[in-house]
């Protein structure tokens, strides 16, 4: 019911940012919660962030990403964003693009909906 779709992760040195995008479809997608998960090799996917249908007032982090990642939702273009700022070399995983109705549980086995993720790698 719900595709998403992934992009701008990349290459970039430890300090630096990134911002990654996320589209959906459908119309509907201002009742659905949104977040962002990360899985680095050898390792379990864990959460980073989400933000539910109610906007800025429902928005959660994970502690290590705390101060320096943002979350944000514009349904105008059906489209959800993570803001990365001070980017550090354990940052660096898949990271995958979540969605359930209304709010995104911290736990990824109960997520409805991911994107194909995309890689973002930090260099020291």
């Amino acid at each position: 019911q719900v595709q998403l779709v992934e992009s701008g992760g990349g290459l970039v040195q430890a300090g630096g940012s990134l911002r990654l995008s996320c589209a959906a479809s459908g119309r509907t997608f201002s009742t659905y919660g949104m977040g962002w998960f990360r899985q680095a090799p050898g390792k379990e996917r864990e959460f980073v962030g989400a933000i539910s249908w109610r906007g800025a007032s429902s928005i959660s982090y994970a502690d290590s990403v705390k101060g320096r990642f943002t979350i944000s939702r514009d349904n105008a273009k059906n489209t959800v964003y993570l803001q990365m700022n001070s980017l550090k070399p354990e940052d660096t995983a898949v990271y995958y693009c979540a969605a359930d109705r209304f709010t995104v549980a911290d736990n990824p086995s109960e997520i409805a909906y991911w994107g194909q993720g995309t890689q973002v790698t930090v260099s020291s």
